[in-house]
């Protein structure tokens, strides 16, 4: 049901977009007619509703925004019930659905999109992109485990990828995110995927069936890769090296750092987080509309 906010905005209109068993998007609506349409790709273990804040904001600048669950995450069905579903068909099937049904709806809209992490690794991977006019990817990075300085996050990814993730899976057919501080529950086969990809020096760049350093040179989209500088994962160093892949794209590096925004940490999520990473919306935004810097 179509809300109305304090501000005017309408959000929250959520439709029915189908990849099999189903993936569900909520269409957040400027009060006025919009000026192009933003598509927001998840990360990993991040339920749709995480990027509420950002979308309503995006929103009131005159964007339509779609943001989506994963299959077998958030609204678009339960972990369990979607325990074969590997994170290569959240990027190979779920995003370019979610883009072309965008296309098919609003074809007379410029069409923009924010990928972050796994959803930014879709975006690099030519996924969802033929209407694309410009790009942001957030915390995307070439994610091996050994990458990982601190010694103590190292072993807690570790830990939940390799040890608890594996036995938990197999118990309880899904990936317990919520139990082991991951984030959402996740399908036991995107966990199994992607501690597979985590362990290779050049993650999924490593996997043949991916065909990943072929399809990231087709890539002609613009692109603004940003992340923080106390991402324990994305580090600056390891966002450089996978923006190298991308040989035939415009790219714009971004590296924001918690004193810029005047706090403690980012790390990984802050730059969506409502509160830590607005300072940085407005540029974001900016950059997605004009490719202005």
């Amino acid at each position: 049901m179509e809300q109305l906010t304090t501000s005017g905005m309408r959000e929250q209109i959520r439709i029915p977009v189908t990849v099999r068993d189903g993936v569900i998007a909520t269409i957040y609506k400027p009060s006025v007619d919009p000026v192009g349409v933003l598509i927001v790709h998840s990360a990993t273990a991040t339920p749709q509703g995480f990027y509420r804040g950002f979308a309503q904001y995006a929103a009131a600048t005159g964007l339509l925004v779609v943001t989506y669950d994963y299959r077998g995450t958030g609204l678009s069905g339960e972990a369990r019930s979607n325990a074969q579903i590997r994170m290569r068909d959240w990027i190979q099937q779920d995003i370019p659905t979610v883009s072309q049904w965008v296309n098919h709806t609003y074809p007379q809209l410029p069409q923009y999109a924010l990928g972050h992490s796994v959803g930014g690794h879709g975006v690099a991977l030519d996924y969802g992109t033929d209407q694309l006019t410009r790009a942001v990817i957030i915390s995307s990075h070439l994610a091996n485990i050994g990458s990982i300085e601190d010694f103590w996050e190292r072993l807690r990814v570790r830990a939940v990828l390799h040890w608890l993730g594996p036995v938990m899976s197999r118990v309880l057919g899904y990936m317990p995110g919520q139990r082991l501080g991951l984030g959402e529950n996740i399908p036991a086969a995107a966990m199994f995927e992607w501690g597979r990809w985590n362990l290779k020096p050049e993650y999924f760049f490593d996997d043949p069936s991916m065909n990943a350093a072929q399809r990231c040179t087709r890539v002609t989209t613009p692109l603004l890769l940003a992340g923080s500088s106390d991402d324990p994962w994305a580090s600056a160093a390891q966002m450089d090296r996978f923006a190298s892949k991308l040989v035939n794209a415009p790219v714009l590096r971004r590296t924001v750092s918690p004193q810029e925004l005047g706090a403690t940490a980012i790390g990984h999520h802050g730059l969506m987080r409502r509160g830590i990473g607005e300072p940085v919306w407005d540029e974001i935004l900016h950059w997605l509309r004009t490719g202005e810097h």
